[in-house]
């Protein structure tokens, strides 16, 4: 089980100065990995989660990690895929992957919102074909020029198309940075298993039948004669230390309460067969909300953090 970090890209911590402090004390700590997440806009009149109300550009703020950082891993949980075409993706992708050299872990997903898709011009008709094919294209872009094969890339599908050329700088990760695709829904969990280097779990996942879940991703890789057990499963860890939250069920959702019961929690999802959990404090209100007391937000967060740290902090 490998543990990462969600990087403080929402609400009161999400500061130039919390970014680059996270970044490198997440990384001495021995944490994997340091995770961000899109989030467009937030439709007027809308309930949603404090967590969404400002949240930073996601490549962006990897891309400032990056030049504080050595080892750290960096990701995004999620990108939406028909929000920025894949060319466009694949360049800021393998530019990240180039300027951390070869640190970049590229999340996608295929939105959910219908107020983003009207902002940004998107289509959301068939949106699990089109995935496929945007995974498609990106490996073209990143497999060839030069450090690929040398030859140009190329991709005609039905919804994407890749003229034949170079894009370069590539990534500095062969064949790019890993690709792993959220979502919940069946048909989206046995297309991660046919086509993904791995599944990152939505914040909403339940997380007490994530071994159903996994069986569901790891079969459908079998039966397309893919190794089952090179599936990452990595899942966002919405913590919520200090309160035990009851889910639905009455029971304590899992990663809520104390620091020994989130640790246990950990060990659990490792006997799912979850091979990476990201802390991701952007979830916590009192941290993760714009209205957050700035202090308190921090002093909390390092707190967590050296609590739940891999290692000695």
């Amino acid at each position: 089980m490998k543990l990462g970090f969600g990087a403080p890209v929402s609400g009161a911590w999400a500061t130039p100065e919390n970014l680059a402090s996270f970044a490198r004390g997440a990384q001495d700590a021995g944490y994997h990995s340091l995770w961000s997440f899109q989030r467009l806009l937030v439709p007027a009149g809308s309930r949603m989660e404090p967590v969404y109300h400002s949240v930073l550009d996601p490549m962006a703020a990897l891309a400032f990690a990056a030049a504080v950082t050595s080892r750290i891993r960096l990701g995004v949980a999620v990108i939406n895929m028909p929000f920025v075409s894949p060319g466009y993706l694949a360049k800021q992708a393998a530019t990240l992957d180039v300027l951390s050299a070869g640190r970049h872990e590229l999340g996608l997903g295929i939105g959910w919102m219908p107020e983003e898709f009207a902002l940004t011009g998107a289509d959301m008709a068939r949106r699990g074909a089109r995935a496929a094919e945007y995974v498609q294209a990106l490996r073209a872009l990143w497999a060839g020029g030069v450090g690929g094969t040398g030859g140009d890339s190329e991709f005609d599908g039905e919804f994407y198309r890749v003229p034949a050329g170079i894009q370069a700088p590539p990534p500095v990760q062969a064949g790019g940075p890993p690709v792993l695709l959220g979502g919940m829904a069946r048909p989206a969990l046995e297309r991660i298993g046919r086509i993904a280097d791995g599944w990152i779990t939505s914040s909403r996942t339940d997380l007490s039948r994530i071994g159903e879940l996994i069986a569901v991703v790891r079969d459908s890789a079998a039966a397309c004669g893919r190794d089952p057990d090179l599936v990452r499963i990595v899942c966002r860890g919405v913590v919520r230390a200090g309160e035990a939250m009851a889910g639905p069920d009455g029971q304590r959702t899992r990663l809520s309460g104390s620091f020994d019961q989130i640790r246990a929690d950990t060990a659990w999802l490792a006997e799912q067969g979850v091979t990476e959990v990201f802390y991701d404090l952007n979830w916590d209100p009192r941290i993760g909300a714009p209205d957050a007391d700035p202090v308190v937000a921090q002093a909390r967060a390092t707190e967590i953090m050296e609590a739940l740290a891999p290692s000695p902090y």
